[in-house]
């Protein structure tokens, strides 16, 4: 009898721990079956779906964190004033003169597109977070929300005498945030401790050394500003180009279904 009421305790606080009572007072009991107790044991053979949940907030976060980067580039293109139109001069000749923000912005944007690319490209293959990661993908979004400022000091200092210093900036920023991405990757990949089990090696390897050689590159784009901000800025722009289109990943069906995990943690 003292077990049977141990027992309807028990039942009672599943009951009322999970919400499985109706308005009515009345309980399902096939939802009371299936219910088991959160042991430690219950709680280690969660399905993948809850880790796969860990990147979701972080994911969200970042595309906002592009998102409003992105569309603070266009603020750096002025509105030519009325009263700035003089004899002889028309609002397109105006615009014309303009041509330098123009390039900036479409440097900048191709580039903030071709970093959220790859950033939702790795996220692709990443299962789980830790603290670490979560600083790498900080320190990214940091320079990230950074570029509107050298997009800006380039436009406008492109075709004074101090366009070299402006120039040195927009690619510095460039190259920060590539070797923040490597380093993101790094700590990702390393022995797989945040990745999926079942992702294709080849593309992590592909990853792997399109990082491992990106900061080079833009570090030679840094030192070739400060012998022509014009090549410098290109450079820039073909990189972004180039690493936005550089492959996909082709996940297995298996990862699509969020598979449990064995790689190291």
């Amino acid at each position: 009898m003292e077990r049977k009421s141990r027992m309807t305790s028990r039942g009672n606080s599943l009951v009322e721990a999970h919400g499985l009572k109706q308005p009515d007072g009345i309980v399902n009991a096939d939802i009371v079956v299936k219910t088991k107790e959160l042991t430690p044991e219950n709680i280690m053979n969660m399905p993948a779906t809850f880790e796969r949940n860990e990147t979701v907030r972080i994911e969200a976060f970042s595309d906002g964190v592009f998102a409003i980067a992105i569309t603070l580039l266009v603020l750096g293109i002025t509105v030519p004033k009325a009263n700035e139109l003089g004899e002889g001069v028309s609002l397109g000749s105006m615009l014309i003169k303009l041509w330098p923000h123009y390039l900036a912005f479409v440097t900048s944007f191709i580039t903030i597109f071709a970093k959220w690319v790859n950033h939702h490209r790795i996220f692709s293959f990443i299962q789980r977070t830790d603290h670490t990661f979560l600083y790498w993908n900080g320190l990214l979004l940091l320079f990230i929300t950074i570029m509107p400022f050298p997009t800006s000091l380039l436009a406008e200092y492109l075709l004074h005498p101090e366009a070299t210093a402006a120039g040195a900036v927009f690619a510095g920023t460039y190259a920060a945030t590539a070797f923040a991405f490597k380093g993101l990757w790094h700590h990702a990949s390393k022995n797989g401790r945040l990745l999926a089990q079942n992702v294709d090696d080849r593309e992590i390897r592909q990853i792997t050394m399109q990082y491992r050689y990106a900061p080079l590159m833009y570090l030679a784009a840094f030192a070739l500003s400060f012998v022509s901000v014009g090549l410098s800025v290109g450079l820039c722009l073909c990189l972004s180009v180039v690493f936005a289109v550089k492959g996909w990943p082709m996940l297995r069906s298996a990862v699509l279904s969020f598979p449990s995990f064995t790689r190291k943690r």
